[in-house]
């Protein structure tokens, strides 16, 4: 995670320069510290409100180095979801308590508080329930297996059943670990689990719809093709072949298309990793492919889209789709499932 650490006075500074110094093996971290009580390692910075405005959706989470009702306070104009929002920390001035204050869970609170109270010595806090009782939690469960919740107000109404100890039902199309006792794979319970790459199966009333981000674009296109056809097209290529988008891991192309802009921008849009594959290694790839003399004349392989993908790792879904200068294969990644809690 990109961290920004934010201090207030001396003894602060010096708690920012531990976690700076044992935190960067794990997270990147930038120091801010306030004009009067800063070095020539930080950032400087006059009114926390401002700097706290300016930061808040640049990093992934920002740890506030006084006490919780600043911190809260700072902070409140700036949330807005769960979803989006960045973890915040709050550790006092004195490096005794280290507390989770906001995106527990999915925004990686929970966690960065340990780690800090580990560096630190602090007593760490963190008051969400599953935390609190050591129950199975819905969406650090997701968050781990890279799943996307389709809904959150199912993810707290099943939070809210294993809490209150009644057992979620759990329904899971893929490969998986032994499933923890808040769970239970009988199809009567009212608040369930479903993880699938269907968002609309609904086997319980209440359903908890977790799609796998497992999905794998293959692309080529002709030089200089803008990010709104390579967008429109793939678009069309998942909604043709009902394929839930969300579910896109990453993109696939050959290696001369690897600054492609238009590719980038996609990519960018999509919050995905591009990877790149020479001639070479995309012919080596055995399988059915489809064949364009002019696509091996000019890059050296029959076939770019269908190619790439399957290099990706993954197993062929969806053949190569023809659109106005770009063409769009999915193949999809092996899954395995694991229900185990993890350590900090």
């Amino acid at each position: 995670m990109n961290v920004a650490v934010i201090s207030l006075t001396e003894n602060g500074r010096g708690i920012s320069e531990k976690l700076s110094e044992n935190l960067n093996g794990l997270h990147s971290v930038t120091r801010f510290c306030r004009n009067e009580h800063s070095d020539e390692h930080s950032i400087q910075f006059g009114k926390l409100k401002h700097l706290t405005r300016k930061i808040f959706d640049k990093y992934d989470a920002l740890v506030f180095l006084c006490a919780v009702g600043i911190t809260v306070r700072v902070c409140a104009p700036c949330i807005i979801s769960k979803l989006s929002d960045p973890a915040i920390v709050s550790v006092d001035d004195s490096g005794k308590f280290a507390v989770s204050v906001l995106s527990g869970h999915l925004g990686g609170a929970n966690e960065l508080t340990q780690q800090i109270a580990k560096i630190t010595g602090a007593v760490p806090v963190i008051t969400t329930a599953t935390d609190t009782h050591n129950l199975f939690s819905p969406d650090m469960f997701a968050k781990r297996n890279g799943l996307v919740i389709c809904d959150m107000d199912a993810a707290k109404k099943a939070a809210s059943a294993i809490v209150n100890g009644e057992k979620v039902g759990f329904r899971c199309n893929y490969p998986h670990s032994v499933i923890p006792k808040e769970l239970t794979e009988d199809g009567d319970a009212e608040v369930g689990i479903c993880v699938s790459g269907n968002a609309d199966e609904k086997p319980f009333k209440t359903t908890l719809n977790l799609l796998p981000k497992n999905l794998v674009v293959g692309i080529g296109c002709k030089k200089a093709a803008s990010a709104d056809m390579i967008n429109k097209h793939i678009t069309n290529v998942f909604s043709e072949n009902d394929i839930d988008i969300r579910r896109l891991s990453c993109a696939a192309t050959i290696d001369i298309k690897a600054g492609e802009a238009g590719i980038m921008r996609f990519c960018e849009k999509f919050g995905i990793p591009l990877r790149t594959f020479t001639s070479d290694e995309l012919m080596s790839i055995h399988g059915e492919f489809s064949h364009s003399d002019f696509v091996m004349k000019t890059t050296g392989a029959d076939n770019v889209c269908e190619r790439a993908a399957v290099c990706a790792g993954g197993e062929l879904i969806v053949g190569k789709k023809s659109g106005t200068g770009v063409t769009a294969a999915i193949a999809e990644l092996p899954v395995y499932i694991d229900l185990e809690r993890k350590d900090v």
